[in-house]
This record gives C-alpha cells, structure tokens and sequence, in this order.
C-alpha cells in the first residue's frame, strides 16, 4: 500500500528558527541543504560586524560529538584550523605542585575554539545556501504554538516596527534563556524547572608573552586544560590562539559563615587580594588583574534547566541550550546542542520529512540523552574542584587507564565515552558509569592499592568483577 506524505515536500516547507547562535546556525545548514526554506532570526546584531560576545567567553570546548556534526556539514578543517586541542588537564594544587592527567590515549583531545569564530564562519555557511534567510535584530514577542507562527519587533536607528513570520514550524534555538521556552510556559501541560548550583562564576584572563610567537607567547603548557581545584571553589583556564587564557572562577554566592569565601563575602579589596594570594599564589603573576576583575565585575549564575515536552502541538521545537540548558562542567553543552542538530538531520531522512513522525522521534531519542549529560555536568564539579587533587582519585585513573589499554573490549572510561565515543548515547555512559564506579570502589579497597596497583592480579581481579557484572546485566534481560 503507497504511503500517503502527511507533510508538504521541503521545498513548499517554511520553518522558522529563532536564535542565530552556534546552535541555530547550524540547524539552519543542516535544514536548508534539505531543501527547506528557512527564516533564521537573531534578535542581538550580525556578530560578525558588531562584537556580540563582549564580556563572555571567548572559547569554548569542542569534543568528538561536536566535531562529529561540523564534519556532518563539511565545516570541522576550518574551524580545526583555529583551534587548540587540550590533550590533559593540569592541576595546579594550592602549594604549587603541578601534576597531569591525560583526558585520553594517543592524540586524543577536547579542543579550545572560539565562540565568536565557529559562530561567525556557521552563519557564513547558512548565507550560502539559497533556501536560508537570516535577520538580526529582530526580537520575539510572539509564538502562536499551534500555527507556528512568529511576531518580532526591531528598532534600529533606521527604522522601528513589528513583522510577522509564517512557517509550518518552528525551532526554539534561542539558549539558555529562551524566549520560545518562556512562552511555551503558557502553553498546557508544559513542565518546566530551573534549578540553581551554589556556585556563580566570572571571567578572568592570562595575557599572552606579548613580543614573542608561536608557542612562546603563552605563560602555561598550551595543550592543557589548567585547573586550580580548592573543593568547593576552583580556577580553570583554556589557551586562545593569540597565547592568552580565559579564566574562569568559580565559586559559592554566598555563605552562612563568613570564614567560607564566597561572592557574598569577599566585598572589600584587602580580603579579595587575600583570597588570590592565598589560594592561586602560582597563578597571581600570570593573571591580568584579578583583583580590579572580581571587584569590577557581577557574578554569574550557573542553573540548570529541565523541560517536558521539547515539542508542542508537532510544530515548535526546542533545541540546544533552550530545551537543556547545564552547568559548564564536562564542557558539552554546545557539543550537545550540535548533537541535537546532527541527530534531527538524520530522523528527517529516517521518517523521510514526516514531520508528525520526526518531532515524537526527536523527543524521545534527545531528551533521555541530554537529561543525562546534564546530571554527568552537574557531578563533575566534584572531580574538577575536589577529586582531580586527591591522590586516591588520580591513582583509580591510573589503574583505569591501564585496564582500558589492556581490555579496551571491557572498559572505556567514563569521560572517553562521554568526549570520545560520539556514537554512544549519553544516557548509555551514565549507566555503565554508575555501574564502573561500583566496581572501582571494590578495587579501591584492595589492601596496599596505592603499591600493588601495576600488579597483574589487580586487572585479572578487575577483569573478573567486570564479566560478572555483564553477566548479570545479560541475565536481567533474559
């Protein structure tokens, strides 16, 4: 029997995607080469002739499921070609001792690239497909959530005013702090949480040598992810390619007693210079002044976001930052929302432009993963800030790299299978996590770990905890 197309071929398919960021630039590619006729709507100016990220970060981490979606596009050399790869972190502990943890085997990497470059050359893709239009400084102010339909209004030194924007559907690509998300919170039975970390962040920077080239213009290792980790506070840094790093503090809000640092109670110049001096005494001759940065600048809260459904009435979407925003701490939220891009990409070609069957597919096969790469971000605070000092923590990497290189059949860490697996589901990595942990703790145990743990015996110890545990996952699903 011939199936009947419930939706109209791509070329007769308007879709509108609200949010000109990484995220949607890319969704717009990726639908346009489909043949859709796109409207992309940013409400902030072009980023490529006004400076948009001004006060952000100005890089970001890309790993294998992002690059994964770049080379969907054809785009992943040019924007390797700016690109520094973070082949380990470096752990800065608060007496200066520096120790190394590589993030993976060989050549393995996440990689430090520029929030304004990959959004700029992104945009410069969609403009070149013919089927995507791009508008800047258009605002939201409404979406019909059954229609699809989009009112925006500009005001610009030429003109001022409202339009509206017919489309079959549209995509909420619009970050972390959504205006389609805002307005979908009126919509029924729409579920919508946001929760809060303690901690806030802002923005700090390292110089680069200035006179000097190449790799001789950065103060630290250039192929490393730098953290100062302090338990509940701690200090990262990425390399720029101009031999710079942009810092990152993080740390409690606030406090209830005051002989905890937090943003709440370090107010006055003295106390500011303490902490610094106190707890990055090895960063403090590389920092750009740290001290006028914290005093100058306002805190940044870190939430978390969780919505039920990403899809209303099969015609408006969420995606990216704007349907699972995270906490920054396994550096995938980007690489996530790219992933969400990707994947849709291939359910269009799946359900063949069905878009009544594409949307439920979407929902179901994204939001299992993106909920559980939001829970792995907010657990790795602890390792980052806490156990990547701990000697205990750095020797359970050892053993587990070692049995990973013996038995890559068996065990491929947790954060390989998060970075580098990007076939693998997020919500796979976090089960088989849980279950390595359990495992891990039992080795832990092992009297004398710390002297016998190159012994043969540990990984046929550790070889035999691990088959039987797959054994009685096999048996469970008898």
């Amino acid at each position: 029997m011939k199936k009947i197309p419930l939706s109209k071929p791509a070329r007769e398919t308007k879709i509108t995607i609200v949010g000109a960021g990484p995220v949607g630039a890319l969704l717009a590619v990726i639908l346009g080469r489909k043949g859709y006729n796109i409207n992309l709507l940013e409400s902030r100016s072009d980023s490529r002739q006004h400076d948009i990220y001004q006060g952000k970060s100005i890089n970001i981490a890309l790993s294998d499921r992002g690059w994964l979606a770049l080379e969907s596009v054809g785009i992943a050399e040019q924007v390797r070609q700016a690109a520094i790869p973070m082949k380990k972190r470096v752990i800065h502990t608060i007496d200066g001792t520096i120790t190394e943890q590589a993030y993976g085997k060989d050549d393995q990497a996440i990689w430090s690239v520029s929030r304004a470059g990959i959004n700029e050359q992104l945009l410069d893709l969609a403009e070149k497909e013919a089927s995507v239009e791009l508008h800047f400084e258009k605002r939201l102010t409404k979406v019909d959530f059954n229609t699809a339909a989009t009112s925006f209004s500009f005001d610009t030194p030429q003109s001022k005013g409202h339009i509206e924007v017919d489309a079959d559907y549209t995509f909420g690509a619009d970050g972390a702090f959504s205006k389609v998300r805002r307005l979908a919170q009126e919509t029924p039975r729409f579920s919508y949480s946001q929760s809060y970390m303690p901690h806030s962040y802002i923005e700090l920077s390292i110089p680069g040598n200035e006179n000097e080239t190449g790799d001789a213009r950065f103060k630290m290792e250039k192929e490393a992810l730098h953290i100062w980790p302090r338990k509940d506070f701690m200090l990262i840094a990425l390399p720029n390619p101009d031999g710079s790093f942009t810092c990152t503090l993080f740390l409690n809000y606030e406090s209830n007693n005051k002989a905890e640092h937090s943003f709440s109670n370090l107010k006055d110049r003295n106390s500011v210079a303490s902490f610094f001096n106190e707890n990055f005494a090895d960063a403090m001759p590389l920092l750009e002044n740290p001290v006028d940065d914290f005093m100058a600048k306002s805190a940044n809260p870190l939430f978390l976001v969780n919505v039920d459904p990403w899809v209303i009435n099969n015609t408006v979407a969420l995606i990216g930052d704007a349907a699972h925003a995270m906490v920054p701490f396994y550096g995938q939220g980007m690489n996530c929302g790219f992933e969400d891009c990707r994947e849709l990409g291939e359910l269009i070609d799946e359900y063949q432009g069905e878009w009544p069957e594409i949307f439920p597919a979407y929902q179901k096969q994204r939001k299992i993963n993106a909920d559980a790469i939001t829970e792995l971000a907010r657990r790795n605070f602890i390792e980052m800030s806490e156990l990547s000092a701990d000697s205990n923590f750095q020797l359970q990497k050892k053993i587990e790299a070692k049995f990973h290189q013996l038995h890559p059949e068996l065990w491929v860490p947790l954060y390989s299978m998060v970075t580098f697996c990007p076939y693998l589901p997020y919500s796979q990595a976090l089960k088989i996590g849980d279950q390595q942990k359990i495992i891990m703790a039992q080795i832990m145990q092992i009297p004398d770990i710390d002297k016998c743990w190159q012994d043969e015996f540990i990984y046929l110890k550790l070889q035999q905890l691990v088959q039987k545990h797959f054994k009685k996952e096999e048996n469970k699903n008898v």
